[in-house]
């Protein structure tokens, strides 16, 4: 009987770890196909300008997720990688290919992602706020009930959230903000680390990627994964 037991308990964690192994499998061909599929299409930002083409390898680190998800693993005092971002957002489209490049160096298994944008700028997860009489912020869309657990989670790392007037002044809103692309990694339930992994040698966001911003990110995203 003892054998029997411990012989399915043996094929009940096999049957687990294919099972993760397909949906890491699965996720990360969606994850690529998410990114690469905007490659010559349209931005609704700028003059007449496309997004950012970018290539990214089925073998990336990424899973999908959620905010109630990476709430469950904090309290669980789990271990984790999570990236922040969308495939719309111009500034993580010029870091997400050197992420993938270092993570898969660095034998990163997991990067669990949680997408913020339906599409350019359509909030899934943030709040928004805007400028009103008297440069005063005002909101004009909640975020989830996830969203501000993580802002509270996340508080010893995260920058303020402000808004920029026509006059360049910066307006504090009154709370943090997780931004579009954030890289976190929390250790036992703990946010330990948070960098955007973009280069201040970048200063627009449709910057030609020369090798000495590669070359920054590489350094930051190396910083950041290595164990």
């Amino acid at each position: 009987m003892g054998k029997k037991i411990i012989v399915l308990f043996l094929i009940i964690i096999s049957i687990f770890l294919i099972t993760g192994c397909r949906k890491n499998n699965a996720d990360a061909k969606k994850f690529s196909e998410e990114y690469e599929k905007l490659n010559n299409t349209k931005a609704p930002y700028g003059d007449n300008e496309n997004y950012r083409n970018i290539s990214i390898p089925k073998n990336n680190s990424f899973v999908y997720s959620n905010a109630k998800e990476i709430l469950e693993m904090i309290d669980n005092k789990e271990t984790f990688y999570v990236y922040f971002g969308s495939a719309h957002c111009p500034w993580c489209r010029s870091v997400i290919e050197k992420a993938v490049e270092v993570a898969n160096k660095n034998k990163v298994e997991k990067i669990y992602y949680v997408n913020i944008w339906k599409g350019f700028h359509e909030e899934i997860l943030r709040d928004t706020y805007e400028i009103g009489d008297n440069n005063k912020p005002n909101k004009v869309k909640d975020g989830s009930k996830e969203y501000y657990k993580l802002l509270n989670k996340f508080d010893n790392l995260l920058e303020d959230y402000t808004l920029t007037t026509d006059n360049n002044e910066k307006i504090n809103v009154g709370e943090k903000r997780i931004f579009a692309p954030n890289f976190i990694y929390v250790e036992k339930g703990k946010a330990k680390k948070i960098i955007t992994g973009i280069s201040k040698k970048q200063t627009k966001y449709n910057s030609k990627l020369n090798k000495n911003i590669l070359a920054d990110e590489e350094k930051k995203f190396n910083n950041f994964f290595k164990k």
